[in-house]
């Protein structure tokens, strides 16, 4: 370890950060050379409880045993296969395995490198999915307010995050957006879902109505918006989705990114809000955030639409060069077996209210507006400093920081997420150190 301490480059200025604060962040850089389940270790030694799995992705915790030699292993025995026309087996094997704890139906994978890669082959496949059964007027795509679909021009076209969306023009056409769910006047401290807003999921019907069914293809969600603050879908508006898709013909695709693997208490937010849909993007917790990965899987129906016509030509004409990547498959099933051999798809759901009374127990602190959690995701809500938007929130980070806790911040709301591995000694450790934080009246 001593040889990683006080590693600061002597020179910041080459990396263009994304979605940083890059003058100030290279100021007073914050650098992390080691981590161990829980924690990370700074350039100058201090240890940082992890409040965010990383980017939402280290569900397993930090440089677990079995990933790490996974990747050692297949690092010495193939390191690369092509995807196109050609394979391995451990591909198969991991597609096989990611089925088998998908909601059922869910019988196909395609591969990506992330989030954003998964989003728009998502959208690709509904789009060629509706060409191949003759409905090739269906062209629309319909997202959501404050939604987040990732950074690519699919993703930003039907995610709602307007400064994501400003500097990069039209974007694509034939895109709509429904009404996000978050009403704080309503349903301030909730645990859990909402009450009130269930029957905000009509709006779809109007927008239906506007363009006809016919031209759409398409309705993406996260079941629980993450990077917009943790939006909880409200009782029965997911439900609502889908009746309302079913019913004209569109194809529902739920955004897991942040929810897959464990984070709600279930593999998939599909299988706890009971509610299933035509393709579930993922990416994140899939590898444990250790090597780039995603998959998007589709029902049968989809996959089965395209098998058709002389079976010497490609089917559907999309793919990368990384699609089931070796080292990320080995990374994959060794993060499969973590999961299961430690229960951690589920563990979510046995410390639920352990980290909701923590969390709540934050309601006094001066300027928090609202909480909101669900499984072992949840949000602090501050209020914004006027004419400063995000600044009472960016300092808190820069506080939890300094205090040895990482939290995430959007907007004026603090995010947190952290590894599935959390024990309750560690919960209290982290509201223990947020309280801190906020009580300093930021």
């Amino acid at each position: 370890m001593s040889n990683r301490l006080n590693a600061t480059p002597n020179d910041l200025r080459a990396f263009w950060m994304p979605f940083t604060a890059n003058r100030q962040f290279k100021k007073e850089p914050r650098l992390f050379v080691g981590a161990k389940d829980m924690y990370y270790t700074t350039h100058d030694g201090r240890q940082v409880l992890d409040g965010t799995a990383g980017l939402w992705c280290v569900n397993a915790g930090h440089c677990r045993p079995k990933i790490t030699e996974a990747i050692r292993e297949q690092a010495g025995e193939l390191d690369y296969a092509p995807a196109f026309q050609l394979a391995h087996p451990k591909a198969f094997e991991l597609a096989n395995r990611l089925v088998d704890i998908a909601p059922e139906g869910l019988d196909h994978v395609l591969y990506t490198n992330s989030g954003s890669e998964s989003v728009e082959t998502a959208l690709k496949v509904a789009l060629a999915y509706h060409r191949v059964k003759g409905n090739g007027s269906r062209f629309r795509l319909i997202g959501r307010e404050r939604g987040y679909h990732g950074v690519n021009f699919g993703g930003i076209s039907v995610g709602g995050i307007v400064s994501n969306r400003k500097m990069f023009g039209t974007l694509l056409t034939g895109v709509d957006h429904m009404p996000h769910t978050h009403q704080p006047g309503k349903n301030a401290f909730t645990r859990g879902e909402p009450e009130h807003g269930g029957d905000i999921a009509s709006e779809l019907e109007r927008i239906v109505t506007l363009h006809d069914a016919s031209t759409i293809a398409a309705v993406i969600v996260e079941p629980v918006a993450g990077s917009t603050g943790v939006l909880i879908p409200p009782k029965g508006y997911l439900q609502k989705l889908r009746e309302i898709c079913t019913k004209h013909g569109i194809l529902l695709i739920f955004d897991e990114v942040i929810t897959g693997f464990g984070r709600l208490g279930a593999p998939f937010a599909a299988q706890y809000f009971d509610v299933k849909p035509d393709m579930i993007v993922t990416a994140k917790g899939l590898t444990n955030g250790v090597i780039p990965m995603g998959a998007v899987f589709v029902t049968s129906e989809i996959h089965d639409a395209f098998m058709t016509g002389p079976e010497h030509m490609i089917e559907f004409f999309h793919g990368y060069t990384y699609s089931g990547n070796p080292m990320a498959c080995a990374a994959a099933l060794a993060t499969l077996d973590t999961y299961k051999e430690e229960g951690l798809l589920t563990r979510a759901a046995e410390l639920a209210g352990y980290w909701a009374d923590g969390l709540h127990s934050l309601r006094d602190c001066p300027n928090v507006i609202d909480i909101r959690n669900t499984g072992l995701i949840g949000a602090v809500e501050l209020d914004p400093i006027a004419g400063e938007p995000t600044k009472r929130a960016f300092t808190a980070f820069l506080k939890a920081y300094e205090k040895g806790l990482l939290i995430r911040t959007t907007g004026d709301i603090i995010a947190l997420s952290p590894p599935l591995i959390i024990e309750k000694r560690q919960i209290d450790e982290l509201f223990g150190k947020l309280r801190e934080v906020l009580q300093n009246n930021i």
